[in-house]
């Protein structure tokens, strides 16, 4: 009985240590649910409010790409059917209501800010320094939480109005 136990236990830690390890990214749900709601506080120009509401990830993700695609299953913005796209660069011809650049990707942030000059576009980042560095938003994490900096300026710049809001739920408002 006791040889039984433990080679039920030597197996347990072997898969455990091989084969069934979670690669999994837990901030996936938060991030794609603070994406979703930061469109309530911005307000495009009506020229882009028809056709889909167009958020695209910028480098590799899939756990946020599959929580994002949940949502756009089942969410709106305003009357547009939300769209997600995933891809490693931005073309000049794109036209997103929102990028999100992954952190892999932010070093891109200077040549995405001049592609989507004028397209207002929302541009959020998720790396130190990138919301003095052009970004609208950027992710944080403060005191083992995901939150958010915010840069007003850039918003205006991108040719975007923010609702006040934001800046009473941002730790920082530059």
């Amino acid at each position: 009985m006791k040889s039984g136990i433990r080679y039920i236990l030597l197996i347990a830690i072997v898969f455990g240590c091989f084969g069934f390890q979670q690669n999994y990214d837990t901030n996936a749900k938060v991030k794609a649910v603070y994406l979703y709601n930061f469109t309530r506080y911005f307000e495009w120009p009506e020229s882009m409010k028809s056709g889909n509401f167009v958020i695209q990830v910028i480098g590799t993700n899939n756990n946020l790409n599959q929580e994002l695609s949940k949502l756009a299953a089942t969410k709106q913005v305003g009357n547009q059917k939300l769209e997600i796209k995933a891809s490693p660069i931005i073309d000049k011809e794109s036209k997103p209501h929102i990028v999100f650049l992954l952190p892999e990707s932010s070093g891109s942030l200077p040549e995405i800010l001049a592609k989507l000059k004028g397209k207002n576009t929302l541009i959020i980042t998720e790396k130190a320094g990138m919301a003095k560095a052009g970004a609208s938003i950027n992710f944080v994490v403060d005191d083992n939480k995901i939150k958010f900096e915010y840069n007003k300026t850039n918003a205006a710049k991108a040719g975007l109005k923010s609702n006040d809001e934001i800046k009473n739920l941002a730790v920082a408002v530059y």
